[in-house]
């Protein structure tokens, strides 16, 4: 039987881009269930954010169309301007396919191997499901952080700022991206598109309002940030990240995450000290890793959904090393993928997943262990190509690619 499956998972449809390509669409198109039970109301709320810009109204006050209250910066209007304008079903629709259809674009031009971005659509195919249920625009903000790192590595430096600022102005996670900036040939004009689209993307809603519109928003959302982070800590739905798993399980309201977020901060910086290690692709493609399951783990504002960032993170993790993984890698693998995918879905059972995962946030523990063990990877390992200890496979990183950092060909379609 064994034999059968192994013979069955080697056929060229497991291992085509294409498979995943039209996966991930299925995969919209199944989510649009949620419409027919009326759990759409992210998606509303994203909608009303363009017309609430259009008529001067509040961005971040109470409204009868939906519950909860918006949390993204102005720009957004623009964002979700195209999807505004059709009936809530076909504007949901469009949505949910543009945002599975970025995610495809960006791993599949993506400085991964193939056989590496196969291994992705995988592998975080439950957890991009899990994203598109809640229409979030969390699956574009990793997507967005992978067309970052891939602008940098092609010398790309308006791209790569367009794609931090972009991400950075609408839910402020794309800010993690500027960690890139380290491998950047051009610094200084990386430095100055920032610049640019940041001045372009404050103003560009002012296209469809008005200046002092514009400007009282952002005073807005920036209260509104204030009073959501204070409000998360101990929320059911809200900081399923380390930080809210060390709250929840203490059941201590009283001290900083100042006191998780600083050591956090020093581990992910530390192993950049390695300069040496900077030409190296693996090493590269690793602190890719490393940001996003940092922005997932560091944020009392994750939610369930925002994991579809750390998933990606992972699967790269595990394919950047140039050395065989070994079976304690497989295992953490394993876990990730059951305790964190699977642990908030029905395929995990009720009373494990609604009485001790949830309350104590205990998604984010696997993601946690693997990021520790990447700080130390890259704090310690060498990336280069002597390091390998079995024959290249289709997910191993080329070497080729290591040579120089700097080259125009990596990532390339």
């Amino acid at each position: 039987m064994l034999k059968k499956i192994k013979t069955l998972l080697a056929k060229p449809f497991f291992h085509s881009n294409t498979t995943i390509f039209w996966l991930w669409t299925l995969l919209a198109l199944v989510a649009m269930t949620k419409l027919r039970h009326g759990h759409n109301n992210n998606f509303l709320v994203f909608r009303y954010v363009f017309w609430h810009t259009i008529n001067g109204q509040s961005l971040y006050a109470e409204y009868p169309e939906y519950f909860d209250i918006n949390h993204y910066g102005p720009v957004f209007s623009l964002v979700v301007a195209p999807f505004a304008w059709e009936p809530v079903w076909l504007g949901m629709l469009l949505w949910l396919v543009a945002l599975a259809w970025l995610l495809f674009f960006a791993v599949k031009h993506s400085t991964l191997s193939t056989g590496q971005r196969v291994f992705v659509g995988w592998f975080c195919a439950h957890e991009l499901l899990a994203a598109l249920f809640m229409q979030q625009f969390n699956i574009a903000i990793v997507a967005l952080l992978l067309m970052a790192f891939w602008a940098i590595e092609s010398e790309k430096e308006p791209w790569a700022a367009f794609c931090i600022m972009l991400g950075t102005m609408v839910k402020l996670y794309g800010i993690v991206g500027l960690a890139f900036f380290l491998f950047s040939k051009h610094r200084g004009k990386l430095v100055m598109w920032l610049a640019i689209w940041a001045a372009v993307m404050f103003a560009a809603p002012m296209l469809i309002s008005s200046p002092e519109y514009v400007v009282g928003q952002y005073a807005e959302w920036y209260d509104n940030l204030v009073t959501k982070n204070q409000g998360n800590m101990f929320a059911s739905a809200q900081n399923i990240s380390l930080l809210g798993m060390v709250r929840k399980i203490s059941g201590v309201a009283t001290y900083s995450d100042l006191w998780l977020i600083v050591p956090g901060m020093v581990l992910f910086a530390l192993p950049l000290l390695r300069l040496s290690q900077y030409r190296h692709l693996g090493f590269r493609q690793t602190l890719l890793a490393s940001v996003l399951m940092f922005v997932v783990l560091f944020s009392t504002g994750t939610e369930n959904s925002g994991y579809v960032i750390a998933l990606v993170g992972v699967v790269i993790w595990y394919v950047a090393a140039p050395w065989k993984r070994s079976r304690w890698d497989v295992a953490l693998m394993v876990y990730a993928l059951i305790g964190c995918s699977f642990a908030h879905s029905d395929l995990f059972p009720h009373s494990l997943r609604d009485n001790i995962i949830r309350p104590y946030a205990l998604k984010a523990l696997p993601i946690a262990i693997i990021w520790f063990k990447l700080c130390y990877e890259m704090a310690v390992r060498k990336y280069d190509a002597a390091e390998v200890e079995a024959e290249p496979n289709d997910l191993k990183a080329e070497p080729a690619k290591e040579l120089d950092y700097n080259t125009s060909t990596i990532g390339k379609l």
